[in-house]
Order: C-alpha cells, then sequence, then structure tokens
C-alpha cells in the first residue's frame, strides 16, 4: 500500500497546516510587539495596546530569562525574540512527530533506511 493512499495522510496533512498556521499568527503578532516596542510605541494607543495584551500570555514565561534594554525610549525586548524561538522549536517538533506518525509502507521504509544508513 502506498503511503500516499493511506488514510491518515489526509489529516496528518491538514494537522501540520494548522499548527504552521497557528505558528505564523503568533510569530507575526510577537513580532509586531518586538517592532512596537522598539519603536517607543506609546502603550496606550489602541492598536500597541492590543498587540501588548494579545502577546503578554505568550512572553510572560520568559519575562524573567532576560532584562530589557532601554535606550531613550525603546525597548530592545528579548524575551520576545526567545519566545519567537521556542514557539518555532516547538512547532517543528509538533509537525516532525506528526510526520513521524504517517503510514509508510515497507519499500518505503527499506529505502529511507538505507538513505539513513549512508549519512551515517
Amino acid at each position: 500500500m502506498n503511503s500516499y493512499n493511506s488514510p491518515t495522510t489526509k489529516s496528518l496533512f491538514k494537522g501540520t497546516q494548522v499548527v504552521w498556521y497557528l505558528l505564523w499568527i503568533l510569530e507575526v503578532l510577537l513580532a509586531l510587539r518586538f517592532i512596537l516596542k522598539l519603536m517607543g510605541a506609546n502603550p496606550d494607543a489602541v492598536f500597541s495596546n492590543f498587540i501588548y495584551v494579545a502577546t503578554w500570555p505568550f512572553t510572560a514565561p520568559f519575562f524573567a530569562v532576560f532584562s530589557r534594554t532601554t535606550v531613550q525610549g525603546s525597548i530592545f525586548e528579548w524575551t520576545t525574540l526567545l519566545a519567537m524561538l521556542i514557539y518555532w522549536l516547538a512547532a517543528t517538533g509538533i509537525v516532525r512527530l506528526l510526520v513521524i506518525s504517517k503510514t509508510v509502507s515497507t519499500p518505503e521504509a527499506a529505502e529511507k533506511l538505507d538513505k539513513e544508513e549512508k549519512h551515517n
């Protein structure tokens, strides 16, 4: 049985799409937070306040890791960059786990094992 015809292939594909899409949204919001802080945006402005509130739960676990660098009202928020990296790594790990669970035929498995042996 070809793995492309497996009943799990479509759901795994959709699952990976959902993970990457959610990561994309989160990364864009975190990038906006980083830029707004760096540019010294007014935290009372509706847009910047929305971004800060929406991203706070995702950056809060990292606040104690690094101190903020502040220069004349601009904040270089290392924690936001760390959060972006950690969430990207987590999404990559989730996608790899999903791909690992894909049905593979015996010939496909043998071919992939042969390739791995050649690289090691």
